[in-house]
């Protein structure tokens, strides 16, 4: 039986700047004594649950994470527009409610988007907290946004209790889910995945199934400054011959090792015990961590990638990341067969020690052309 997927990969990026810390340079860590490249979890999982590859995937069953839904929601309920389509960027859909006066939309507002966490601000109707929703959520919202619209009397009870609440904790204000919004485990790959988390209403969390970690150079570096000009080409130096604009940015290169930790018992869990749809999630996990760059500075630098190297690991025991074999820094020109070599052995030596680390291991590998993407695609899921 599957409990855990561990899934190792080694993915080389040339000058580039994929991550960026508050001054603008690539992330860094220190490992080993020694300085490393770093792209965050973070940014990693951004670029993979927004990447073709997942939206193509998973357009029925994916997320929406935002702080806007309020915001959104006014729009909807003044404009007469579905929220469904103001969501979607329909630019061409049309008034089906009738419109409902600025005051009653943000008391309203106020408490549907405050559902889901507290709204900071009532003019921007932001909530304090990045919300990610469920599709279900969102159509009960619409269903929601219809029934004032048309003035529905069923809704005349609820908003009774509704400023009940409002009045019992005015800082706290997540209204008990009175309006029934809040959903559990619902089919969302992404919330599946790399979860959720509501503050105000601990109870609809969902824990995730994905751990990432931060992904870190197996070689040493050092960050290097591009100093760049911008040519005006209309300047027939006339007056000056000096450039029209002077830039620096910071930059580095690196081979990157990225661990990753699928609770596959959770993840189907997640998905309401959907196995086929878990099984599509992993495949599209396996495919994007493959593929899938994260998206900083791709136009100043174009550091697109592809995993050189990946390592899959099924089974029950205690998952591990072997990050290890990279405390002393990789060197030399064959830098790519050293890491691959590094990181086998280092898990020979762990399952001399510890025994078996998993039930089945597959790797594939483009630096000796062994292996396939489409066979490690398969193996995830059999």
């Amino acid at each position: 039986m599957t409990k855990f997927v561990q899934i190792h990969t080694l993915v080389s990026y040339p000058p580039s700047n994929l991550n960026r810390d508050d001054l603008g340079r690539p992330k860094t860590a220190v490992m080993g004594g020694t300085q490393r490249l770093r792209v965050s979890s973070q940014s990693l999982k951004r670029a993979w649950r927004t990447s073709d590859l997942f939206m193509q995937s998973f357009c029925d069953n994916f997320g929406i994470r935002t702080k806007e839904m309020g915001a959104y929601l006014y729009k909807a309920l003044t404009s007469g527009v579905k929220l469904i389509d103001l969501i979607n960027g329909n630019d061409d859909a049309k008034e089906v409610n009738p419109k409902v006066p600025e005051d009653t939309t943000k008391e309203w507002v106020e408490y549907i988007a405050g559902s889901f966490g507290k709204v900071e601000d009532v003019n921007t109707l932001k909530t304090e907290q990045i919300v990610s929703f469920y599709p279900e959520e969102i159509l009960a919202i619409d269903e929601i946004v219809t029934k004032i619209s048309k003035k529905d009397e069923s809704l005349e009870e609820v908003l009774s209790l509704l400023r009940k609440e409002k009045t019992k904790d005015a800082k706290k204000r997540n209204y008990n889910n009175v309006l029934g919004l809040l959903l559990e485990k619902q089919k969302a790959v992404d919330i599946a995945m790399f979860g959720r988390m509501l503050a105000a209403n601990p109870k609809f969390n969902t824990e995730a199934a994905v751990q990432v970690s931060h992904a870190i150079t197996v070689n040493e570096v050092a960050v290097e400054d591009d100093y760049f000009t911008a040519v005006d080409d209309l300047n027939r130096g006339e007056e000056n011959l000096g450039s029209a604009h002077l830039g620096e940015t910071e930059f580095a290169s690196g081979l990157f090792y990225t661990y990753v930790c699928v609770d596959c018992e959770l993840l189907e869990n997640n998905l309401g015990q959907d196995k086929e749809l878990a099984n599509k999630a992993l495949r599209a996990l396996v495919e994007a961590m493959a593929k899938v760059s994260p998206t900083g500075k791709q136009n100043s630098f174009a550091s697109r990638a592809y995993a050189s190297y990946m390592m899959i690991e099924k089974g029950k025991q205690q998952p591990r990341s072997l990050s290890v074999s990279y405390l002393e820094p990789v060197k030399g020109k064959s830098m790519l067969k050293s890491a691959i070599d590094a990181l086998r052995q280092t898990n020979q030596n762990m399952e001399k020690v510890y025994g078996k680390c998993c039930e089945d291991r597959k790797d594939m590998n483009a630096y000796t052309g062994e292996g396939s993407l489409d066979e490690m695609l398969d193996f995830v899921v059999n």
